[in-house]
């Protein structure tokens, strides 16, 4: 099997289909939500991502799009599951809502992420993933809010990290059942 580094846009069709095993197990269809959030939201039309990308003001990287549409609206995935585009509260749960990705930046007023940075998902502790709406292949960077100081003149930008070199790269390696943040953590060489 080929690893998660030369993956390409050919083998975007089996991620797809590996995505929605983990999230929905075997079924074809998926179960009803009810019991989240130890299964994804609904899957989203292309109209209502149409409209979570008119508000982030740019659009998704392709195989996000097609993962809110074939697979699910977040609550799935790496590191907890992926955020939703569309405000999701789950009943019954320690948090009240699901982290929700075209609200995230109003919800973090204090650092301002760049617009061009759309979260992923919470990394824990003081840690978030993200990916590059703007940058060629959609890099995952992984921020960690502690990892940077003002008083010393250094921006919330020196608090990143790229993780892996593209979004493909980063979910093929959870949907093998490696570890995202190995390359996030590399030291270099």
């Amino acid at each position: 099997m080929t690893d998660a580094a030369h993956r390409t846009a050919a083998d975007d069709d089996a991620l797809l289909e590996r995505l929605h095993t983990l999230a929905w197990g075997s079924a074809s269809v998926p179960p009803s939500p009810g019991l989240l959030p130890d299964h994804p939201f609904p899957p989203l039309t292309k109209a209502e991502v149409d409209v979570a990308e008119r508000s982030l003001g740019y659009p998704l990287p392709g195989l996000l799009r097609r993962i809110y549409t074939e697979v699910g609206d977040g609550g799935f995935g790496p590191e907890g599951g992926l955020a939703s585009l569309t405000p999701r509260r789950v009943p019954h749960w320690h948090l009240p809502d699901w982290h929700c990705a075209t609200t995230i930046h109003t919800q973090r007023a204090g650092w301002g992420a760049p617009a061009s940075w759309f979260f992923l998902t919470g990394g824990g502790c003081t840690m978030e993933w993200y990916v590059s709406l703007i940058a060629v292949d959609h890099p995952v960077l992984l921020w960690d809010a502690e990892g940077w100081e003002p008083d010393w003149g250094q921006d919330p930008h020196d608090g990143l990290r790229y993780a892996a070199s593209s979004l493909r790269q980063w979910l093929w390696t959870w949907a093998d059942g490696g570890n995202v943040w190995d390359e996030a953590l590399a030291l270099p060489d």
